[in-house]
């Protein structure tokens, strides 16, 4: 899985995955992170997602990293922001606010940029990337945010073998093989979705639990 998949699905508007929400989870558990107003907030692989838009009005100045133009363009048009474009070595940046989304590729930012980040929320990105992409992807970012770094990451959990994704199946035990050696990954909540996701019972799952963890640097 690649960058041209996820490319067409913006381009094809197959973005079933888009909540038109304000994620509940989000709003109930952001809190126990206790972060400073005006902390930086990194979103990876934010879509269009709303939640930013919560982020920022929590007082946060929220850093999204999107692949698809598309959909950067779109957040900024659906929120009616005028958001001012600029370009850099790791991509091109819209901004509006207290909310900028770097059109590029999550795996180009350095920990220049990474650094600067206090928080997290990860909602859409890790439960998108295949299995053989996890590992780079939780010590790339995680491994390079701000040295007492706090997030909070949602995951899914069901039996793979019963639906391809995405959304992947990331259970708890890989989440702390992932995390081990840069972070402390504590799991929160974990709750049985399916009645409430028709959608993936169609798909054939027979099981389906959502996991909430609380992120930290440290291991």
């Amino acid at each position: 899985m690649d960058a041209d998949f996820w490319l067409a699905r913006w381009e094809e508007g197959a973005t079933h995955f888009h909540q038109q929400r304000v994620t509940p989870l989000l709003q109930k558990y952001w809190p126990t992170l206790a972060l400073p107003a005006g902390s930086k907030v990194l979103v990876p692989l934010c879509g269009k997602s709303l939640d930013m838009v919560w982020l920022a009005e929590q007082g946060h100045q929220v850093l999204g990293v999107e692949l698809a133009e598309v959909a950067v363009q779109q957040f900024f048009s659906e929120n009616a922001l005028d958001p001012v474009i600029t370009q850099s070595d790791v991509g091109t940046h819209y901004r509006a606010g207290n909310i900028e989304i770097i059109c590029g590729d999550i795996f180009a930012l350095d920990e220049a940029v990474l650094g600067e980040c206090l928080g997290a929320y990860d909602r859409a990105a890790l439960v998108a990337l295949p299995e053989a992409m996890r590992a780079r992807y939780a010590a790339h970012v995680y491994g390079k945010l701000a040295r007492d770094y706090r997030g909070l990451l949602l995951t899914l959990d069901y039996p793979q073998a019963q639906m391809p994704g995405p959304p992947f199946s990331v259970g708890d035990d890989e989440v702390q093989r992932l995390f081990v050696g840069h972070s402390t990954a504590t799991l929160l909540s974990r709750r049985d979705i399916l009645d409430k996701e028709p959608k993936f019972a169609e798909r054939g799952l027979k099981q389906l639990d959502t996991l909430v963890y609380k992120l930290a640097a440290g291991s």
